[in-house]
């Protein structure tokens, strides 16, 4: 791997003094392909213009020596047997009169003969439950742990593996809050029913989960009960990719993590990201989709960054995520290993 002491940061401030990002026809392809898979081609060539304006906004972030060395980026840099992954939480190292990020960084040096370098942060964002997993802001650092600068740190000495928590929010958090208040713009960021019997029971029978709780969870809104859809826990909302907002909000959200430091980016639950009734809502097409358009999206503005799926199913399932070797994710989750 690349010494981290070789990274440049992004710039704080978009620089719009040069030109704009251009795709080429090969790299417009792939993304028009899988948004018409999702959306069809109507809804694909609605979603393409915000889509490239977010990537542009990225772009105008990278530094010119940036730029370059993602041209002159090879494939073969990206792993090696000799990389040594060092997965925690954010605060499971303190030290009295500390930061725990800045704790975590000294205690990660002192051990060198490790040859630790590499650093999965598990979910280090304002959350409600779970750990971590139930995100409250996906765009702020828990201030029990530090902040965006104190990622900044860990990173320009380790490469930096965030978690893309996109298959739910928490309950608590501004998105779902907002729809609780029967904001328009939030109508369709969730899965939602008048009633817990809407769905039918030839229909429930079919759906797949990891947990036992109630797949549908009331909440009181503006507009009266509703309904939504909870595959993990009452407090974790899956997000609704059926709505193009959604799935232009977390690329948006994809990239933020890249600019301020992520080398590779951990998918968690992706194999429930896609919900459509009269399936089991798991592993199915719509998801690889998913995980194919953020490549194709990382591949154009930042080829450097790599995606690993999160999936917890059987071996020939979870390695699907591979794709056809160049078009998934460049590592799928084995929780054999950690």
């Amino acid at each position: 791997l690349v010494p981290k002491s070789q990274v440049r940061l992004h710039l704080p401030e978009p620089d719009y003094s040069r030109p704009p990002l251009k795709m080429s026809s090969e790299q417009v392809e792939p993304i028009m392909e899988n948004l018409g898979l999702l959306y069809g081609k109507e809804g694909a060539e609605a979603c393409f213009s915000e889509l490239e304006r977010i990537m542009q906004v990225f772009y105008a972030h990278k530094t010119p020596e940036m730029v370059k060395d993602d041209r002159n980026f090879r494939r073969s840099d990206w792993f090696t047997e000799k990389d040594v992954v060092l997965i925690t939480y954010g605060d499971l190292i303190k030290r009295e009169g500390w930061k725990p990020l800045e704790a975590l960084i000294s205690v990660a040096e002192d051990n060198d003969q490790f040859g630790i370098n590499s650093i999965h942060l598990l979910p280090f964002f304002p959350y409600s439950s779970d750990r971590g997993f139930s995100i409250i802001d996906y765009e702020e650092v828990d201030p029990r742990l530090g902040s965006w600068d104190d990622i900044e740190k860990v990173g320009l000495k380790y490469k930096l593996r965030f978690d893309g928590v996109f298959n739910h929010i928490s309950a608590k958090s501004k998105w779902f809050q907002e729809f609780l208040n029967g904001n328009p713009k939030f109508e369709d960021y969730f899965i939602k029913f008048s009633t817990r019997k809407a769905i039918p029971e030839d229909y429930r029978r079919l759906i797949l989960r990891p947990r036992t709780s109630n797949l549908l969870t009331g909440f009181d809104s503006i507009r009266g009960r509703k309904y939504v859809w909870t595959t993990f826990s009452p407090d974790q909302i899956d997000l609704n990719f059926q709505n193009k907002e959604v799935l232009l909000r977390i690329v948006e959200i994809l990239l933020l993590y890249v600019r301020r430091g992520a080398d590779i980016i951990r998918l968690d639950a992706v194999t429930y990201m896609w919900c459509e009734l009269g399936t089991t809502c798991a592993l199915l097409e719509e998801s690889h989709i998913l995980v194919r358009l953020f490549r194709a999206v990382l591949n154009v503005v930042a080829p450097q960054v790599a995606l690993i799926t999160e999936t917890n199913v059987p071996h020939e399932d979870n390695i699907s995520y591979f794709g056809d070797g160049s078009n998934e994710a460049q590592m799928v989750y084995n929780f054999a290993l950690p």
